[in-house]
């Protein structure tokens, strides 16, 4: 008899913990789990007028993501990606990726920099 509660109970949760396992890979597909190292090398490759599609292969996804707009036409998307130094918890470097607007939904690399928090 007390199974029967504890597999109505489980049988309850399954559809909340679902999304548990792709949040997970997506915390792991960021570039936390990218090599400091290894980022620097990847951003090489890094070329102005790729797609977010182009870098989101190269890099991965980014940490945070910001939407800036002077109120015209022209807008910035900017994304940041965060790598820390293993040797070092309080290292860590930031790239900042900027897309300008080609058209209506087509961004495209406009630069990109590193900066040290």
């Amino acid at each position: 008899m007390t199974r029967l509660p504890t597999l109505v109970l489980l049988a309850a949760l399954l559809p909340s913990l679902a999304w548990l396992a792709p949040a997970c890979a997506q915390g792991s597909a960021s570039g936390s789990t990218t090599s400091r190292a290894q980022a620097e090398r990847n951003t090489i490759e890094l070329k102005q007028g790729m797609t977010p599609d182009e870098v989101q292969q190269l890099l991965g996804k980014p940490r945070r993501t910001a939407l800036q707009s002077d109120g015209g036409s022209a807008a910035a998307l900017q994304w940041t990606y965060v790598w820390s130094d293993a040797r070092s918890a309080s290292s860590e470097r930031s790239l900042n990726v900027e897309f300008a607007a080609k058209a209506a939904q087509e961004w495209s690399v406009k630069s990109w920099s590193w900066s040290v928090y």
